[in-house]
């Protein structure tokens, strides 16, 4: 999938249907000249409902339309017929989408499983047939009930990306290039920041064909969680990855300092992100000499306080096995507990 097929957040107009008019038929047939009200009630108008679904990865199909309306409710006849319901419009969606109402901002719902379906707006009701309103003291009522009109509303649709690996960095940290070295993901790459501007998704291939999936989310800036640079756009699709991978490059003039900006960041956007699965990892490693690996591993024992960490290089293919296994076991501990 390109960059520009990728697509997270957009925005669309949405309209319910009308009901349908209910019947004020009066039911006239040879030998019952005076066979009273039998009009039917109206149809509901079409609801617009979200659906979830597991094949979709991206919310491009909305890309290229953004208005959607439901259809108007039959009217009722006679013989109590009821007018036919319209027809309803379903809006898949991946899943892990989130629902908003564009003009309050207020989230409506989210779509977490498939199949999962969702009414957005509902359709007008159906007005009801003139034989409701049949008494005693009124035996011929000639009126009958209009259907309610639909309503409509923007909305906003807002995908987070579900993978059980996010990667966790600065610009130009290496991140798409980890990627594109132990997945058969081709994000871009390239020696400048923001090269990366859309979340790349990858499939990790470990021991014994088991797979999980790893997502390059773009570089993360400090201010970030106040919305800087696309802080809000990068930061929301880490919320649905059961772990985190930091990469850092060991060419960075201060790791620890780098590590607690990006923790920072986290913690501001959504404190409860800083309770997910943690690994450091120090990228471009194939730099480092013996000697300077070592002296760089007691500074960092102490400044990540004894956490998981490790070295890796994508280009020379160091420490990525390791990497794999690190992570799937981080990824199963609870099966294993």
């Amino acid at each position: 999938m390109t960059e520009g097929n990728f697509v997270d957040y957009v925005k669309v107009h949405v309209s319910s249907g009308n009901g349908g008019k209910g019947s004020a038929h009066l039911r006239r047939e040879k030998y019952v000249p005076k066979g009273g009200p039998d009009g039917g009630d109206g149809g509901r108008g079409g609801h617009i409902i979200v659906r979830g679904n597991k094949n979709l990865w991206t919310l491009f199909h909305f890309k290229f339309k953004k208005h959607f309306r439901a259809g108007h409710g039959e009217h009722g006849s006679k013989s109590r017929s009821t007018g036919a319901d319209g027809e309803d419009v379903y809006m898949d969606v991946p899943l892990g989408t989130v629902v908003r109402d564009t003009d309050t901002g207020q989230v409506l719902f989210e779509i977490a499983e498939d199949g999962e379906e969702k009414i957005v707006i509902e359709g007008g009701k159906g007005g009801l047939g003139n034989w409701h309103f049949k008494s005693s003291t009124n035996q011929t009522p000639r009126y009958a009930q209009p259907g309610i009109e639909g309503s409509e509303r923007k909305i906003t649709l807002e995908m987070k990306v579900l993978a059980d690996v996010g990667l966790v960095g600065f610009p130009n940290a290496g991140k798409s290039t980890l990627l594109s070295v132990i997945t058969a993901a081709k994000p871009k790459i390239a020696d400048y920041e923001f090269t990366t501007l859309k979340p790349n998704l990858g499939i990790v291939q470990h021991r014994d064909f088991q797979t999980f999936v790893m997502a390059d989310i773009p570089g993360i800036i400090e201010g970030a969680a106040e919305g800087k640079g696309l802080g809000h756009y990068f930061l929301r699709h880490i919320e649905r990855n059961s772990t985190l991978l930091f990469l850092i490059p060991a060419d960075s003039k201060d790791i620890k300092k780098e590590y607690d900006i990006l923790l920072d960041e986290l913690r501001r956007y959504n404190p409860e992100m800083l309770d997910k699965d943690r690994l450091i990892a120090i990228s471009k490693s194939d730099m480092l000499d013996e000697e300077l690996k070592a002296e760089m591993q007691d500074e960092l024992k102490d400044s990540f306080k004894g956490g998981p960490y490790m070295f890796i290089s994508s280009v020379a293919q160091q420490g990525l096995q390791e990497l794999k296994d690190k992570l799937w076991e981080m990824l199963n501990k609870e099966e294993n507990t």
